[in-house]
């Protein structure tokens, strides 16, 4: 079985490539169950190109990389996910996230491969008072939710979508890391208390997502940790777990971020796993568990 992924430059990327070789990423407590008896099993060559290597946004390119490659699977990775740049970059976060996935849903047609999309949970508008399921209507508040989300209307029935959320690896910048590094310092940290989600950790997000591109399973799949917390809830979680001091962190309000930051956040961003769940497949582990494996990896 050959596989590409693009974006392997990018955090889940990097763990992607991981796990399809059926190597334990860091921070990782598993590997991916390939096959009756795992990746053994499974002669799989792993191709990962990141943007450098293979911008996605370029038609051209990206049709003559899977014409040499004929993967059997592309996990489609790759975005832009400046979050708040996107709101001034909208022609760029829309060549990436949603042509781009046009082009790679193209080249996966021409060739038979089956197609896996990551996505986000700021497909949603983030107003619900309860978890999203799969079949929940999305509508996008920020330039990058609505790109996401135009990327998944690329995407052919048989393709996988995974959204996910809050998205931590040893690879990469993420709020862990923003956390630890501030937490170096002195003074006190400020974290909203208002935006609700489940961190999801890369080691246990890839083995997941190599399990459904697999099965080929089609349609949407919710994946993230188990658990849900805050910005404010999370820092404070970080600095316990490192031996810092969680005293330090002090809730505050999104309207009170100075400065404000351009691209609205969902207040909800939990996702409901039902797909999963409804399937007979494993959760994820609880994201608390995902952080002390990321924190010993780091």
């Amino acid at each position: 079985m050959r596989i590409l992924v693009t974006g392997a430059g990018g955090q889940l990327g990097h763990d992607l490539v991981a796990a399809f070789s059926g190597a334990v990423p860091a921070g990782g407590r598993r590997r991916a169950l390939l096959g009756p008896e795992g990746p053994a099993d499974v002669r799989a060559e792993v191709v990962g190109a990141d943007h450098a290597a293979l911008p996605v946004d370029d038609r051209a390119a990206v049709l003559g990389a899977v014409e040499g490659l004929r993967p059997d699977v592309i996990v489609h990775a790759a975005a832009y996910t400046a979050v708040d740049a996107c709101e001034t970059d909208r022609d760029r976060a829309f060549a990436v996230n949603a042509m781009g996935t046009r082009h790679v849903a193209e080249a996966a047609g021409r060739h038979g491969a089956h197609l896996v999309y990551i996505s986000t949970d700021y497909v949603f508008d983030g107003t619900a008072e309860r978890p999203y399921v799969e079949w929940d209507r999305p509508d996008p508040r920020s330039v990058y939710g609505a790109s996401k989300l135009g990327g998944e209307l690329e995407c052919p029935p048989t393709a996988t979508i995974v959204r996910t959320s809050w998205v931590c690896g040893a690879h990469g910048a993420n709020m862990a890391k923003t956390v630890l590094r501030l937490g170096s310092g002195d003074g006190p940290l400020r974290f909203v208390d208002d935006q609700r989600g489940s961190p999801t950790f890369t080691a246990d997000l890839a083995p997941a997502v190599v399990t459904l591109a697999q099965d080929r399973r089609p349609g949407v799949h919710h994946v993230t940790n188990a658990g849900e917390t805050t910005w404010f809830g999370f820092a404070r979680a970080v600095l316990a777990a490192s031996g810092g001091d969680p005293g330090r962190v002090e809730p505050i309000a999104t309207a009170d971020l100075d400065p404000p930051r351009p691209a609205p956040r969902p207040a909800n961003s939990v996702l409901d796993n039902a797909a999963l769940r409804l399937a007979g497949l494993p959760a994820l582990p609880e994201w608390t568990d995902g952080l002390d494996r990321l924190l010993g990896a780091l």
